[in-house]
């Protein structure tokens, strides 16, 4: 009897301790080829958590590991929707093919806090649509305090109102009130820059005003980490000094604007680290850390090591990183593969010779229309010279078997599968997620990484790469069509479900 109570307290204790989302539900309509996919929207770094493949009812289900209590995206076929989920809870979401997911019900554990936002964003839509806000930014700064702490009221009530209507927990009605104060804290921004507009003189307030404000300031730090709206502010709020400061600097042809992003906020010495980290991660993360910059693999890794302070930062972005501009060439890469045999090997055993990996799934629509017919010529050409490894990321072994049959077959080269497919862990850790198949790779003869990601057997980087590696000039080859990148997400309009 009491092995049997001590086996059951381990079970609730680790029911209760997990953080893993099961996600189940159903899409009618649902194109068989459309993925879901779920992606953690409050960090600095931000790629999906999970990939799920629909069954031929458009049913699906799966389990993540939620990083955090907060906002995610979810997307199918091209289109996002938002929705607030904590960890450990179940998420049980319908819709309609056609309009999935801007339309979409929302059941399980998550159902209630969903529920809230969604009656919150339209009411805070219907409301703001009422304020005059040029009329408001120009009245004295006692009848603006007036309206403004009006503002708050309603907002507030509705907030608290509808928590209790939909039995919202606290965390979701906290993370909407740090959201709502970090919108109203852009209306006072609005306030002082129309003022000192109009007098031409920099805006100086009464200490009822200053005091209303810094209230709204007080947990910064914490805003900065967790609330993406609230980045945006600070961001707006430095910009044009930001722009001013950027016309006074030399600009050489290698000079990123995270270069002189961090310059800039090297000097402003009133500035958290904790601020300074988020601002120039979000930065880097916009528009830096992506396939154009791979020649600067190591100036932005230093850029990173030398100014991001906050550890968990540091690791997310490294991890876009490797993820946006490939593991850096020379590395050994480690990714265990399973070929058509059954036999386990790791990508860095493909030796002897240099090799092409194509990595791919079959619920790509470019692998099969535009990506075999241009590869095949290409495999042709270097097969003297070159190794090849098509590694699948389907969802089961019997889906890579098929798949691999049906587009391979008769190809030079051998045949892979990651079990696990592409959310398997170490595929992520190497840097492959949905939107980067297919690609391409190319090991050196010792199994080591010799060239950045590429998704078009055209381009020509790619083909001076095959050379490099082979010695031989290829003859020009169809381009193929990039496929659709989807941008790693930072923010996006709440939930409308």
């Amino acid at each position: 009897m009491r092995k049997y109570f001590l086996l059951l307290l381990l079970l609730i204790l680790t029911i209760s301790c997990s953080k893993k989302v099961e996600v189940k539900g159903k899409i009618t309509n649902a194109s068989p080829l459309e993925r879901i996919e779920i992606i953690e929207a409050t960090g600095v770094g931000t790629l999906p958590i999970v990939n799920l493949g629909l069954n031929n009812k458009g049913e699906f289900s799966g389990n993540f590991e939620a990083p955090k209590d907060g906002m995610y995206a979810l997307t199918y076929g091209g289109q996002m929707n938002m929705i607030y989920l904590k960890k450990g809870q179940t998420l049980d979401i319908s819709g309609d093919g056609a309009t999935f997911p801007q339309q979409m019900v929302i059941n399980g554990d998550a159902k209630a806090n969903n529920d809230f936002i969604k009656e919150t964003q339209k009411y805070f839509e219907t409301y703001a649509s009422k304020i005059n806000v040029g009329d408001m930014v120009s009245k004295d700064e006692k009848q603006f305090i007036t309206d403004f702490k009006k503002i708050q009221s309603d907002l507030s009530k509705e907030l608290e109102d509808a928590a209790k209507k939909h039995d919202a927990d606290d965390a979701a009605l906290n993370f909407k009130k740090d959201e709502t104060n970090a919108r109203l804290l852009g209306l006072i921004d609005a306030y002082e820059q129309n003022t000192a507009q109009s007098t031409g003189k920099p805006f100086k307030g009464s200490k009822t005003y200053e005091n209303l404000k810094n209230a709204m300031l007080a947990d910064h730090d914490r805003m900065i980490k967790e609330v993406p709206a609230y980045r945006d502010y600070t961001l707006n709020k430095i910009n044009s000094e930001f722009q001013q400061f950027a016309q006074t600097r030399r600009l050489g042809s290698d000079t990123l604007l995270s270069d002189i992003f961090a310059k800039f906020l090297a000097t402003k010495k009133e500035m958290s680290q904790t601020t300074k980290d988020y601002l120039l991660a979000y930065v880097l993360a916009q528009t830096d850390i992506n396939f154009n910059n791979v020649k600067k693999y190591d100036h932005i890794t230093k850029l990173i090591d030398v100014n991001i302070k906050d550890a968990a930062v540091k690791e997310d972005l490294k991890k876009l990183q490797n993820v946006l501009m490939g593991a850096k060439t020379g590395t050994t890469p480690e990714l265990p593969l399973i070929n058509k045999d059954g036999k386990s090997v790791q990508i860095s055993d493909m030796k002897g010779k240099p090799t092409l990996v194509t990595f791919y799934t079959s619920w790509n629509p470019n692998v099969s229309v535009m990506t075999v017919p241009v590869l095949k010529e290409v495999v042709n050409f270097y097969k003297s010279k070159m190794n090849f490894a098509y590694i699948n990321l389907d969802d089961t072994k019997e889906q890579f078997t098929k798949t691999s049959a049906a587009m391979f077959k008769g190809f030079p080269g051998e045949n892979y599968w990651v079990e696990g497919g592409i959310n398997a862990e170490p595929v992520k850790k190497f840097g492959i997620y949905g939107f980067k198949t297919p690609s391409y790779i190319i090991l050196d003869k010792n199994g080591n990484v010799a060239s950045r990601p590429f998704f078009n057997l055209g381009d020509p980087e790619l083909v001076e790469a095959l050379k490099k590696a082979t010695g031989l000039q290829a003859p020009q080859v169809q381009s193929q069509l990039l496929p659709q990148m989807m941008p790693p997400v930072q923010e996006a309009p709440a939930s409308s479900n």
